[in-house]
């Protein structure tokens, strides 16, 4: 049985995400297509939000990032 890999936006999402989540700064987009950087962006917003409300380590566990 293959395995499907994951939809590249959500990763680049979920990538976002985690370097926003750990405080890095958004200029380190590995992007350059417009589609993927909006994702990895969208996911740094959303990482960085929830690393100004303290939802980092065990806190953040349950969040669900794509609701």
């Amino acid at each position: 049985m293959k395995r499907q890999k994951r939809d590249r936006q959500q990763r680049a999402f979920t990538k976002g995400y985690q370097n926003g989540l750990d405080g890095k700064s958004k200029d380190l987009c590995p992007y350059s297509d417009k589609e993927f950087k909006q994702a990895w962006l969208s996911g740094w917003h959303a990482g960085r939000g929830d690393h100004w409300d303290g939802l980092t380590g065990t806190a953040g566990v349950g969040r669900n990032l794509l609701s």
